[in-house]
């Protein structure tokens, strides 16, 4: 019978206690917040909400094209050129998604033999523009420069390293500085997905490249979301002028894929032009995640310490963390729940992200309520 096969895999998911279901949330949700991207609560504000109900009135409800036949617009080159300008980077590209950002700059700046140098934490959209490109891929330990190293030393030519500057699932940053200068040392480029940390980290959340000195240097592209920090859709490639002309000639997700919706990107020009005005939600972020860790590990859980917004309780099993997070949820209180696959290490985690707009007592009931319901 076809696709009889997917029941036994339902079967072996459901004996794993790994089966994922969606849950549509309401317009008004009566739980605090803790699971979304929302990291500077921008995604309801009301400048960012009206930045696209504007660019829906003005370009109409989607960019009708491709980027290179009619799904670029006037508004697509402003967004492009006030993120370069903002993350200090030369030039931009916009696509649909953060996702199809990440498969663009990791197949089109690795050809046929060449060497992609992997962490072993990276997110799936780089994972699987890994498993894309004509590259040859070696995965290695997670954060170790001087594993970076031993790859390039063993291979002649062009080479790229791809990492994360935040991993998504413990919140620890990558050390971007060492990273650039193993690169270096054997000519290669460093991408970085930076998902994480535009808004957060940097001068006034301009970003991880930028606070780690590399933002706009020749060898370094970094690629951003416009669904986290800037409380909208879709993602971005920023770098040298020539990669992202090269990306707009070679990239199969930039030149086959619908432009991004004007609506997304009029939210997101509105974002970050409010957070230009007000840079303080940048260190607030960082200031509530600090606090949510020392609250959490004052109570005797095992947190992560957060280098951005990101803050990971470790949960005994798989089996345990949905629970937890299902008790959370019932008791008015959203957080995320990672397991295997997600986690690259097997250990299932709470992923709470803090938000710039959370008060101390919101902080303060988030904390009570992960302890209350612990395993």
């Amino acid at each position: 019978m076809a696709f009889g096969w997917i029941d036994e895999q339902a079967r072996a998911r459901g004996r794993a206690g790994l089966v994922r279901t969606l849950r549509p949330r309401p317009a008004a949700s009566p739980l605090l917040d803790l699971a979304s991207n929302d990291y500077l609560g921008l995604a309801r504000h009301p400048e960012v909400t009206e930045g696209a109900a504007r660019a829906a009135r003005v370009w109409g409800g989607g960019s009708t094209g491709s980027r290179l036949v009619t799904g670029s617009t006037e508004l697509h080159a402003e967004l492009e050129r006030e993120l370069a300008d903002f993350c200090g980077f030369e030039a931009a590209l916009v696509f649909s998604s953060g996702y199809a950002a990440n498969l663009a700059a990791v197949t089109a700046l690795a050809p046929h033999g060449s060497l992609i140098v992997s962490d072993a934490g990276n997110h799936a959209s780089l994972i699987d523009g890994c498993r894309l490109a004509r590259g040859a891929t070696q995965v290695v330990a997670h954060a170790e420069p001087d594993a970076v190293r031993k790859a390039l030393q063993t291979h002649e030519g062009t080479a790229i390293t791809v990492s994360d500057t935040v991993f998504s699932v413990d919140g620890d940053a990558a050390p971007l500085a060492a990273l650039a200068a193993a690169c270096r040392e054997h000519g290669a480029g460093l991408v970085v997905d930076d998902a994480h940390g535009l808004g957060v980290l940097g001068d006034g959340g301009r970003g991880a490249p930028y606070a780690a000195g590399l933002a706009g240097a020749d060898d370094v592209v970094a690629t951003v979301t416009l669904s986290k920090s800037l409380g909208s859709q879709g993602g971005a490639v920023l770098g040298p002028a020539r990669v992202v002309e090269h990306l707009v000639n070679a990239a199969r997700t930039f030149i086959f894929d619908t432009g991004l919706a004007p609506a997304a990107a009029g939210a997101a020009l509105a974002a970050l032009r409010l957070l230009v005005r007000e840079p303080e939600r940048a260190a607030r972020a960082r200031a509530v995640a600090g606090e949510l860790h020392a609250r959490l590990t004052a109570a005797g859980l095992e947190a992560v310490r957060p280098d951005a917004a990101v803050v990971s309780v470790r949960a005994p099993s798989a089996e345990d963390a949905v629970r937890w997070a299902a008790e959370c949820r019932a008791a008015g209180l959203a957080v995320g729940c990672f397991r295997p696959p997600s986690v690259p290490d097997g250990i299932s985690r709470l992923r709470l992200t803090a938000r710039a707009d959370l008060t101390a007592e919101q902080i303060e009931r988030a904390v009570r309520l992960i302890d209350g319901t612990r395993p």
